[in-house]
């Protein structure tokens, strides 16, 4: 099962491919998959299929978001790697910049735990949600304050994988990611020309080989 390393796809750089599994590092803007309108069309899943026509989707970044996304080549693959996306056998990492002072908790970090549901007058806004949201846990580690600036580099670490999960929870508590024109507040969200959130680590087990695999790709902010 050769890898192949590095390989361009159109504006979309192909992190790592083999016979099973693809990851590859989305850019902001991109849709994951097409959405609704012929305005819509244009993602990543269809790129890559473009070159690679057994990628199947496994999971979603937001449009907004940038970062490591993996993606199964052929269904058996595709239904190992969702099962394990369920069982929470797939790490995901997250770097974002968000507004204000974001203190850390005692350990130096701190779980966000609150329930999320769609905000149905508002769509495709998500909302905290005490009554009838769905459990939603990430787990938060300040790693830089910028007093000049006003505004924290965090990384994150969601336990579940709800919708916009971040974005809403990181607004719940009062620091909205910089470039959020959906959730943050328009003085925040003008502060950034795209959302400052982007997935930097991947890591889980390949369901052909077993190996242990764990990718990383920095921030360009």
């Amino acid at each position: 099962m050769a890898p192949e390393h590095h390989a361009l796809l159109p504006d979309i750089e192909l992190v790592y491919a083999d016979d099973a599994i693809v990851v590859l590092n989305k850019p902001s803007g991109l849709l994951t998959v097409p959405g609704r309108g012929p305005d819509k069309q244009d993602c990543l899943s269809r790129r890559a299929q473009s070159h690679i026509p057994n990628a199947l989707v496994v999971h979603r970044l937001d449009m907004a978001t940038s970062g490591l996304l993996l993606m199964a080549r052929g269904a058996a693959v595709q239904r190992a790697l969702s099962q394990a996306f369920a069982a929470r056998e797939v790490a995901k990492h997250y770097v974002a910049i968000v507004d204000g002072h974001l203190q850390p908790g005692a350990s130096g970090k701190t779980l966000i735990d609150l329930p999320i549901a769609t905000d149905w007058l508002q769509r495709p806004r998500r909302v905290v949600a005490v009554q009838g949201g769905q459990s939603s846990q990430t787990q938060v580690q300040v790693l830089r304050f910028d007093a000049a600036l006003n505004q924290t580099r965090v990384a994150l670490q969601p336990l579940t994988g709800r919708t916009h999960q971040l974005r809403v929870h990181l607004q719940a508590i009062g620091h909205a990611i910089l470039g959020d024109t959906l959730y943050a507040t328009p003085a925040v969200a003008v502060r950034s020309p795209r959302l400052l959130l982007h997935a930097d680590a991947l890591a889980f087990i390949h369901p052909l080989t077993q190996r242990f695999l764990n990718f990383e790709s920095p921030p360009d902010f």
